[in-house]
């Protein structure tokens, strides 16, 4: 019985947290949460077809990879971005493609491995590094950093019985902790003049645009936000956000490309 009511708990909690930012949206958009995702295909310079979220393609692309580029994935796994960045590094272009999970970065592996041709293959590292710590390491060193953070994935929450039952508002707050150390982190990580796309799949803003929010904050005058015209995304203060109740069961992905400018 406790175990049950802890559920009815952690259930409560995350319903009345989500209603209070969407307010009479936020039905419409669980509903469409709790829809099974749709993958679509991408086969751009692959050996095979891999399948992800469409939105997960858009955000890699808005990037805007230059031949020659030096790239980093800052949170690479499972790879489905990773792949999506190496079908536009060209011919001379290399690829940094980190996760700090030993797990998660043998599946990552696995999946570069098997779907990107020899020749480009051979232009991609993988790491497992802490990507809060980044820059403590290497500044300066890459023309285009994707950082796809970690976060609440509300959408995994909403259809896992067991994490709605522990949810609390206590981990959007750290997240947003980890989040902000992460992006801090790529500002310095990145060359001047070149770019970082920040993302999440959470619809939550803690998590999305006051992370941004605080990179003004704390690190004002070194950067700018790029505009980034994201197909079905909605403007946000700083970027954009795909939600799947407005496109067509696309995302949960918020996006906002900045460029270091000092």
């Amino acid at each position: 019985m406790a175990k049950q009511k802890g559920k009815q708990q952690g259930g409560d909690a995350f319903e009345s947290y989500y209603a209070q930012i969407y307010q009479s949206r936020w039905n419409t958009l669980k509903e469409a949460l709790l829809v099974e995702r749709k993958p679509v295909a991408f086969s751009d310079g692959l050996r095979q077809i891999y399948y992800l979220d469409e939105a997960s393609i858009i955000a890699a692309k808005l990037l805007d990879v230059q031949d020659g580029d030096a790239v980093l994935d800052m949170c690479a796994a499972p790879g489905g971005k990773s792949l999506v960045l190496a079908a536009s590094l060209k011919k001379n272009g290399t690829l940094v493609a980190n996760d700090r999970s030993a797990t998660r970065r043998g599946r990552l592996k696995v999946v570069l491995r098997e779907h990107l041709p020899d020749e480009v293959h051979s232009r991609i590292t993988v790491t497992g590094h802490d990507a809060s710590r980044w820059s403590l390491h290497e500044q300066n060193r890459y023309d285009r950093i994707l950082l796809d953070a970690p976060c609440s994935s509300e959408r995994h929450v909403l259809s896992d019985p067991k994490a709605l039952a522990i949810w609390s508002a206590s981990r959007p707050k750290h997240l947003a902790i980890q989040q902000f150390a992460m992006l801090a982190s790529a500002l310095e990580a990145v060359k001047v003049g070149g770019c970082i796309l920040y993302s999440t799949c959470s619809i939550n803003p803690l998590e999305n645009e006051l992370v941004v929010d605080k990179l003004f904050e704390k690190r004002d005058g070194r950067f700018a936000i790029e505009p980034a015209a994201a197909p079905y995304g909605e403007s946000c203060r700083h970027g954009s956000i795909i939600l799947p109740d407005m496109a067509q069961g696309r995302g949960p992905l918020y996006i906002c490309l900045i460029r270091r400018t000092a």
